[in-house]
């Protein structure tokens, strides 16, 4: 098997190779954006640099393809330089084009890179929202690849609601699913790999388990340097030392932490800041204290240009440890106190409990028991309030969980129902009545013998059985098959029931694109067949007028409109008849049911409804108009 590595190396050389001999902007576009697409996520910075120059040609030749892949690239290279919002701008225009011109799969694999913008942010829900938006496209066309990616994204959303047992689940679901994937594994997929062992390694170091920690760390690391992923390389060392401090392992511990400084990758500061902070405490523990101090002061430094104040307030208290090794009380005072202003500056309930706690025990150390007392009441004060804050937290994480549990649970009994309702409309989809008339005239032309009518008719009636049955199978057809399904139906009726004494005509806006608007299966068959059973049944020349129109972008308005005797007659005439009330309510009620399902609401909102209409001068009923919201699939 070919070395992943090897096969970068070769596939980035040859591009490059041919990108520096190349001179027609066309041929170097496309070669930009192949570059691009590897360098996204193994060196940043090149990344950059190709991206530039492609923005560049793309002001004079147009090519909408590559011009949304730079989209979506600069947006992945703005997130891992921290650049959140134009990360997000990047985002929001790819996710205009794609609306235009992406397919399925291209979009939902948009919206799950966007929720690692989400993430950084803080934005959970919103992460979650987009997360469920992708699922939802690929539930038509799945792809194992893109549900790995939406396994693994969950992982980390449960990651930071502190939800261990879900995330975990998660991570786990998403490994299982890439080692399933065909090998080779793309980068990306490599990518996304190192993240599911990265989300491993910070849940068992959460749940105290450093030695798993640092197992699912060093597979990180395994990884990255197989296929040369650079983009986040001092953060993997960083947390491998990380995991072997807390195994007390000070010596691998110092290892992994030097080579995160040494990465050169000038993204990753705060990396290296924190390296430089912890591979300082080991030298302290180590009592080689000016060491300690110099690592201290150079996080230190990195910390203040990043305005990490959280850090800082942790470099200060380390910073008096090592002073009160030394026995240097006057600056072990100045540097609690300059950790107590961070903690201040930030109103940080839980790192000032911490530092009230540390300025309590200096205090008691020099004899000043006064002043300890005062700062131990503050550190109670402090560690309240942080428990109250805690505590909170917590009840909107379970809260969270709890509403988006119930959604689940909500969403699941709500497709079960709309199975059942499909199951009831295939049994009444269409009267027997129907199809009794249309086989006996049939064998009325074979007993006249008229052979060409009645092949052509059990044709068209095999076609219309055909459809029937191949449309059960399936919860969303195209708009454009149900409105060839109904102009059978309405054409068997003509020719086979009404003797041609039954017109219709279907019409379809031209911004209604029916061969890509997907739409639930059965929902207006129900409808037609109750204007001809009940409006025109009794009518000599009937006509029903079917149009296709934009209600909003989600959804398309059906209107059925006939010239049929009316609700008000045909229920008298239904009171007579039980079987035709049985068949109404078997038809067009479930698809009610069905169509509020759909729309993902139990409200009863007018998501059909019935006008009757009526001769302006006679006041007497001229038919029945009936309008219908169908929600649309994309297919």
């Amino acid at each position: 098997m070919t070395n992943p590595a090897i096969l970068y190396q070769h596939t980035v050389k040859r591009l490059e190779l041919k990108l520096e001999k190349q001179t027609d902007p066309e041929q170097r576009m496309v070669l930009l954006d192949q570059l691009a697409n590897q360098y996204v996520y193994t060196d940043v910075r090149k990344a950059q640099l190709h991206l530039d120059e492609l923005e560049e040609i793309l002001k004079h030749i147009v090519n909408d393809d590559i011009k949304l892949n730079k989209l979506i690239n600069t947006a992945l290279v703005e997130n891992q330089l921290y650049n959140f919002i134009l990360a997000e701008r990047h985002f929001e225009k790819a996710f205009e084009m794609l609306e235009d011109r992406g397919g399925i799969k291209q979009q939902a694999e948009a919206y799950i890179d966007y929720t690692s913008v989400c993430i950084n942010q803080k934005k959970l829900e919103l992460a979650l929202e987009y997360l469920e938006k992708a699922r939802k496209l690929l539930k038509r066309f799945p792809d194992d690849r893109l549900s790995a990616r939406i396994s693994c994204r969950e992982g980390f959303v449960n990651l930071h609601y502190e939800n261990y047992s879900l995330a975990i689940s998660f991570l786990l679901k998403a490994e299982k699913q890439i080692s399933l994937l065909p090998r080779p594994l793309s980068l990306k997929d490599q990518y996304f790999l190192t993240l599911v062992y990265s989300g491993l390694g910070n849940v068992y170091a959460n749940n105290n388990d450093p030695d798993r920690s640092v197992n699912a760390y060093l597979r990180v690391l395994d990884i990255c340097k197989a296929i040369n992923l650079r983009t986040r390389l001092s953060w993997h060392y960083l947390h491998v030392g990380s995991a072997y401090l807390s195994l007390f392992d000070y010596k691998k511990a110092e290892q992994y932490f030097y080579k995160a400084i040494k990465i050169d990758d000038d993204i990753s500061q705060l990396a290296r800041a924190n390296a430089m902070a912890n591979l300082g405490y080991c030298r302290f523990v180590k009592k080689k204290y000016k060491d300690a101090l110099s690592l201290y002061d150079r996080a230190y430094h990195l910390f203040l240009e990043k305005g990490e104040s959280k850090n800082l307030f942790n470099i200060e208290r380390w910073r008096a440890e090592v002073y009160g090794a030394l026995n240097d009380n006057e600056k072990v005072k100045d540097h609690l106190l300059q950790a107590f202003d961070y903690a201040n500056m930030r109103k940080d309930v839980h790192q000032l409990s911490i530092i009230f706690r540390d300025i309590a025990e200096f205090y008691a150390s020099m004899g000043e028991y006064e002043q300890a007392y005062l700062y131990k009441q503050s550190q109670i004060k402090a560690e309240e309030k942080a428990q109250s804050k805690t505590n909170k937290r917590r009840i909107m994480e379970l809260q969270f969980q709890y509403d988006a549990e119930k959604k689940k649970r909500e969403t699941e009994r709500l497709k079960l129902e709309a199975t059942k309702l499909q199951l009831k409309a295939l049994r009444a989809q269409m009267n027997p009545h129907f199809m009794y008339n249309a086989l006996n005239s049939i064998q009325h032309f074979i007993a006249t013998n008229n052979s060409d009518a009645a092949n052509k008719y059990l044709a068209k009636f095999s076609e219309l059985m055909r459809q029937s049955l191949m449309h059960s199978e399936e919860e969303i057809i195209s708009l454009e098959q149900e409105i060839d399904f109904l102009r059978n139906y309405l054409e068997i009726n003509k020719k086979l029931r009404f003797d041609d004494n039954l017109n219709f005509e279907i019409v379809v806006d031209e911004d209604v694109e029916d061969d890509i608007f997907g739409v639930p299966t059965m929902i207006v068959q129900p409808y037609v067949e109750n204007a001809i059973e009940h409006g025109l049944r009794s009518v000599k020349d009937g006509w029903i007028w079917l149009k296709f129109s934009m209600k909003n972008e989600n959804t398309v308005l059906c209107t059925i409109e006939d010239n049929g005797i009316g609700r008000k007659k045909a229920k008298e005439l239904q009171a007579k008849d039980p079987k035709r009330i049985k068949h109404r309510s078997m038809g067009t009620s479930i698809t009610e049911k069905r169509l509020q399902i759909l729309h993902e609401t139990e409200t009863q909102g007018l998501l059909v409804e019935t006008i009757d209409l009526f001769d302006e001068l006679t006041g007497e009923a001229k038919g029945t108009k009936v309008l219908i919201q169908i929600p649309i699939v994309e297919i």
